[in-house]
């Protein structure tokens, strides 16, 4: 399962929509915190999710998962990203680090080798 962690309701919906129809199993989220409350990231075989979020920031996720062993392979979409986040997401262990608008092939082909990784 893919699972998309993205609080702008029209990026978390384009993205869902996205892999739903590149046959991707696929579960949304809104925040950090209903994503972790849902108890699905040990099904979760990678992870998307935006850098900037109100209360938990998907740097502060990706913490959290690998502070309680739950290692996933993770895709970072952000509007602000900047060279000290790409590198404190990539040293965590994210997969790709992409900015938004994002090209959705290069999406598709790095969810497909995070998840036969």
């Amino acid at each position: 399962m893919v699972a998309v962690v993205e609080d702008d309701e029209s990026y978390r919906v384009a993205v869902q929509r996205l892999l739903k129809s590149a046959g991707f199993s696929v579960q949304s989220f809104a925040t950090a915190e209903d994503f972790l409350r849902s108890g699905r990231q040990h099904e979760t075989g990678c992870l998307i999710t935006d850098i900037r979020m109100p209360e938990m920031s998907g740097l502060d996720l990706q913490a959290k998962l690998n502070a309680d062993h739950c290692l996933i392979p993770t895709i970072f979409i952000t509007a602000h990203g900047d060279e000290d986040m790409r590198l404190q997401a990539m040293r965590g262990g994210a997969v790709k680090f992409m900015v938004k608008p994002f090209d959705c092939a290069l999406l598709l082909e790095s969810v497909r080798a995070a998840l036969e990784g």
